[in-house]
């Protein structure tokens, strides 16, 4: 049998978490699937999927099969993009994760440039704000935002992120505007879960930065369903401003406390560390940074970003991975 494709297919089957959805993946039929997975269990001449109706789990030979097969399909794809590399011309399939609002907002509208302006690459971009394994999930690339913990990934530098408190006009005529920080304990504050900090608000003003633990009803794991709740005049809410900047714009939001600052991120490119980078990774990276990347990226053009011009004496702490590329 054909070894290296039953590893694709093993590797597909567990990442898919069933052999249905890895059918639908690799374009084959789930009779296939599970027929390669057989043989593959008949040539090993070990179990490495424990079945049931309800969920598939790895047996221990399972586990350890699966690192080996992901080392193997990785260096695979390494060799693949070395002679890539030499044909000048970028090409191949190439596999991105992205945060679900920022990735709606600003990546999504750029594919059809790229796609257009590379026609040998095909994209699959998966939206997700939960933190995804490259290399075990084999992503080329993610674009992350905030803090980037220590590893083996490359950084590259795609634009600054800032954050603003904000609510409707009409949510403050009737609970009133906060005059200070600690008046954030009179209104309800909305909170996005996949922050680290979530209820915790930390606001730095010309003499100090004041933390407050804020209270409130609801609770989301996605930025444009908070927004969403901030434009329903539900409360008061932190935002990104490549989220909220057209309604910033447009007077439906407005600032509120916008004499201090949050904290400020930086929306990275971040990619797996290769001795060749392939050129369909550095094509895009390349491209979006182009279109976005700057100082003051596009979406902030035209707010009064006025507590940036502030000096500040406190800092928060910067963004850290290994190795960062500017």
């Amino acid at each position: 049998m054909n070894q290296f494709g039953a590893l694709a297919i093993f590797v597909a089957v567990v990442e898919s978490n069933g052999f249905a959805a890895a059918a639908r993946k690799l374009g084959l039929s789930k009779s296939a699937v599970s027929k390669r997975i057989t043989q593959l269990e008949e040539h090993l001449g070990v179990q490495l999927l424990h079945r049931s109706t309800r969920k598939l789990s790895l047996t221990e030979a399972g586990e350890r099969y699966l690192s080996r097969a992901i080392e193997a399909l990785n260096a695979a794809q390494e060799a693949e993009d070395s002679v890539f590399e030499l044909q000048g011309s970028p090409k191949g399939q190439l596999k991105i994760s992205v945060p679900m609002s920022f990735g709606r907002l600003h990546i999504a509208p750029l594919v059809p440039e790229f796609l257009s302006n590379y026609p040998g690459i095909s994209i699959n971009m998966v939206m997700e704000d939960r933190v995804m394994d490259l290399v075990g999930e084999g992503f080329d690339l993610a674009i992350r935002g905030g803090k980037l913990a220590d590893s083996s990934l490359i950084a590259r530098k795609i634009a600054p992120c800032h954050n603003l408190l904000v609510a409707t006009p009409a949510y403050l005529k009737k609970h009133g505007t906060p005059e200070t920080v600690s008046d954030l304990h009179d209104h309800n504050c909305l909170h996005y879960v996949y922050s680290k900090d979530s209820s915790e608000w930390v606001l730095m003003g010309r003499d100090e930065t004041v933390s407050i633990q804020t209270t409130g009803n609801f609770l989301v794991n996605n930025s444009e369903a908070l927004m969403t709740a901030i434009l329903g005049n539900c409360g008061i809410g932190r935002l990104t401003t490549f989220t909220a900047s057209e309604y910033l714009k447009s007077g439906e939001l407005v600032q509120v406390l916008p004499d201090y600052r949050l904290p400020q991120q930086t929306m990275y490119a971040v990619y797996p560390e290769r001795k060749h980078l392939p050129a369909k990774v550095r094509a895009f990276i390349d491209f979006i940074i182009d279109k976005i990347g700057k100082d003051k990226p596009h979406w902030d053009a035209g707010i009064n970003l006025r507590s940036d011009r502030m000096n500040v004496k406190h800092s928060h702490t910067s963004q850290h991975v290994p190795a960062i590329e500017e």
